[in-house]
């Protein structure tokens, strides 16, 4: 039976049965794992990764799999918090709000003036 609430230690179980084990190395790998998880998931959100000139199908085709690669990234992120493990939290908070810092934010936008109606992503914004 797992935890029905918040705890801290290193012996818990993330994702899939027997994983991290009770290894202090595996949780934190773990945790580095679900870090980097949410990272990229804020990276995606953030990214134009699809170039102008192509078809509208095209488009629309990879905007649909960069979504559902996403939401799939985001789900397994929200499966990890569901573990009820306190670190394992942080590290999504901590993946999440890094990502942003260094995707979403203007730290590292060149003093780009960004008018609130430009889009900058090829994707809407992340909604819970």
């Amino acid at each position: 039976m797992g935890h029905i609430t918040f705890f801290w230690g290193t012996n818990t179980e993330i994702l899939f049965p027997g994983w991290p084990g009770e290894s202090f190395s595996c949780y934190i790998l773990a945790l580095i794992f679900v870090f980097m998880i949410s990272l990229t998931v804020e990276w995606i959100s953030h990214a134009k990764l699809i170039k102008s000139g192509i078809s509208n199908v095209a488009s629309g085709i990879l905007q649909t799999l960069m979504y559902a690669f996403r939401i799939g990234l985001a789900y397994l992120v929200m499966l990890a918090v569901m573990s009820f493990n306190i670190g394992v939290l942080l590290a999504a908070v901590a993946g999440y709000s890094v990502g942003f810092l260094i995707f979403g934010s203007q730290v590292f936008r060149n003093n780009l003036k960004i008018e609130p109606y430009q889009d900058l992503s090829d994707l809407p914004p992340l909604n819970c």
